[in-house]
């Protein structure tokens, strides 16, 4: 079967005896056209099934109206909301959005560079894998405009919207101290990104204030699983055999900070089946508010991230430097790039003893 030729706006212009130009403007909305003829030149282009060519347009105009999105890992439910406010925020100026996945390796990252150049995007946002900055250095000196999303990366020239990790730890570990825990772990990635330190950060600086011991031993990475060089999805194993481990360990008045709630679900199963109580023998507290944390047994007190917020945020910030190339030079103080973290939310469920 020979597929059919696609519509273009010579098709519906010789249907109607029209100018190309005259149907044109009319599927555009613009002036100098009857209000008669542009339903006539909508309801043959429907007839016709034409499409809009925004390659062609592209050229035209020398803007893709396209944002380029890379992202670490879309199984992890932040990054979904993340995916969704800014496909809804970058639809409402007319941009569509590429999304492109690193899983953590830089030469995938490298790989994604490259193809974001090649496809001529207007702006990118990127969660970097943190290590290497030329391939974001050329893709901004091609004059694609990038800002960071959720990870820092030191020693490159561009803008950060993120969650603000150290505070969300300090407020979530505060909270467990005010509960009355006085032997406190964090369980966390072994991955070297900027919110893995900002909440070892946090969760110290509140021991420290409180006079409380943060010996190595309290401070636990959990292995990222790999495959080559590619980190793979958060799974509750990965915590579950360091939680056997620590509940031989642990006594009263402990509390367990966990870097993620799948890390938390696995330190659920270990305590339960070493006949450890959560809230009565020790506390534990997630990050993220994914979609089971409301339901598990019992309920988990976590770190709401404002996926969302992050999103939009970091979509307006990419148009202000496409719309505006000196918008760039607009730095804080110290002549840094900018950097907005926005403010997570600690959400109190029975995984914490009430607050006296």
């Amino acid at each position: 079967m020979t597929p059919r030729r696609r519509a273009t706006l010579r098709d519906i212009a010789a249907a109607l005896d029209l100018s190309v130009n005259t149907v044109s403007r009319a599927l555009a909305g613009k002036d100098a056209v009857s209000e008669e003829t542009r339903e006539r030149v909508r309801r043959e282009a429907d007839r016709l099934g034409y499409v809009p060519n925004t390659m062609a347009r592209s050229l035209v105009l020398q803007n893709a109206m396209t944002i380029g999105l890379v992202i670490t890992n879309p199984s992890n439910p932040f990054y979904a909301r993340l995916i969704s406010a800014i496909e809804a925020r970058g639809r409402v100026h007319g941009y569509s959005l590429m999304l492109m996945v690193t899983e953590d390796s830089v030469d995938n990252e490298r790989r994604v560079a490259e193809e974001l150049m090649r496809w001529g995007v207007d702006g990118v946002l990127a969660v970097p894998v943190q290590h290497g900055t030329e391939h974001w250095e050329r893709l901004g000196k091609s004059g694609t405009p990038v800002v960071l999303l959720n990870r820092d990366l030191p020693g490159l020239d561009a803008d950060l919207v993120g969650v603000d990790y150290r505070d969300s730890a300090r407020r979530a570990t505060e909270l467990l101290v005010a509960a009355g825990a006085r032997d406190l772990y964090l369980v966390e990635e072994d991955l070297d990104i900027s919110p893995v330190a900002e909440r070892v950060r946090g969760f110290r600086d509140v021991l420290a204030e409180h006079g409380l011991t943060v010996g190595d031993d309290h401070l636990i990475k959990v292995p990222t699983r790999r495959r080559e060089a590619s980190s793979q999805p958060w799974d509750p194993i990965d915590s579950y055999a360091i939680g056997r481990d620590l509940a031989r360990r642990i006594g009263p008045g402990s509390a367990v900070l966990a870097g993620n709630d799948y890390f938390a679900l696995g330190l659920y199963r270990a305590f339960g089946e070493h006949g450890l109580r959560i809230p009565g023998d020790v506390a534990v507290v997630g990050h993220g508010d994914h979609p089971f944390a409301a339901y598990l047994a019992p309920p988990l007190t976590t770190v709401r991230l404002p996926a969302a917020q992050v999103g939009a945020t970091a979509v307006d910030r990419l148009l202000e430097l496409m719309a505006r190339p000196g918008a760039r030079a607009e730095r804080d103080v110290s002549g840094s790039p900018r950097q907005i973290l926005l403010p997570a939310e600690v959400v109190v469920r029975a995984s914490t003893p009430e607050v006296p």
